[in-house]
């Protein structure tokens, strides 16, 4: 348990140093003023958290505040990890397969560069030390290198792969395989998805396509579909997040390179916006540094406490 509190830590150190690491400083044992809510609403904008998350939880505090009869600084600290906590959805167990249905399909969207086939890579290695049988599907056709990419991670993790001809129809290789899975009796099947700009309607469309297939290759498929978001890009993976969320209902985030990242307000905006739980986090560049969301974890993480 220590080794996995460190873990968060340092994955979180980045937006605790540059925008939280100035909390204690901020809430010292002078008198609640005016500036001491206007350096507080600075700090957490410039953590990423949004304006409009920003005001709520600024807006929140006061009430604490007076409610309480605060008249320190420092009696804040304590009602803002509370705050920070209450905007967290407790992401719930996952359970797989779904049963009695087997495979369990997870489609992975997200778009280029967000880290979905490396996060897909992950997954496969969790689920495997779960006990579960993993099948890829390789269903970004228009990116050879997505292709060869989840090949190199499938023979690395012994996992098969079931891909498609370069720029072939995406909806295919999802629907094999599904079809394979079934024959194979696997538990759990990964299907990579192209990178989609979320402004570009004719791409949408295709993941709709994929989408509407894998519910004809298996009924109640997929089973989940989870956005992978790039944490570096803080706010601006919202419009993404909205996009997508309306095109393949998604029901879980996954919150790629936040060790990379000085922006992990986001996920506070991302909780406030979508109304998703956010289920992985990637803390590291290694196979097992994706970590289940631990919203007690991330609090203290990145409030350095």
């Amino acid at each position: 348990m220590t080794d996995l509190i460190s873990r968060w830590r340092e994955g979180l150190s980045k937006t605790s140093k540059s925008a939280f690491g100035h909390l204690a400083g901020l809430l010292g044992t002078t008198e609640i003023k005016q500036n001491t809510w206007d350096d507080l609403e600075s700090l957490l904008i410039q953590a990423d958290m949004g304006i409009e998350t920003t005001s709520e939880v600024i807006s929140a505090l006061k009430a604490s505040v007076r409610e309480e009869g605060m008249t320190r600084a420092e009696d804040l600290y304590s009602a803002l990890r509370a705050e920070l906590r209450r905007r967290l959805i407790t992401p719930p167990p996952l359970d797989w397969p779904v049963k009695p249905v087997r495979p369990t399909v997870i489609l992975i969207v997200g778009v280029n560069g967000s880290g979905k086939t490396t996060t897909i890579a992950k997954l496969g290695q969790r689920f495997i030390k779960e006990g579960k049988t993993i099948l890829f599907g390789a269903a970004d056709t228009f990116r050879a290198a997505a292709v060869d990419q989840l090949q190199v991670w499938g023979d690395r993790l012994k996992v098969e792969v079931v891909a498609g001809a370069p720029e072939g129809d995406p909806g295919a290789v999802a629907f094999n395989a599904i079809q394979a899975g079934i024959a194979r009796k696997i538990d759990i099947i990964l299907i990579d998805t192209a990178g989609r700009l979320h402004t570009r309607f004719n791409l949408m469309e295709e993941l709709k396509k994929v989408y509407r297939v894998v519910g004809k290759a298996l009924e109640g498929a997929p089973h989940a579909v989870w956005l992978v978001l790039d944490a570096t890009t803080g706010q601006n993976a919202l419009q993404q997040a909205r996009a997508f969320k309306e095109a393949v209902k998604v029901n879980g985030v996954i919150l790629a390179k936040l060790d990379s990242s000085a922006r992990g307000g986001m996920a506070f905006a991302i909780q406030r916006e979508l109304d998703l739980p956010i289920l992985f986090a990637g803390l590291g560049e290694k196979l097992d540094d994706l970590q289940p969301f631990d919203p007690d974890a991330f609090v203290d993480g990145v409030l350095g406490s």
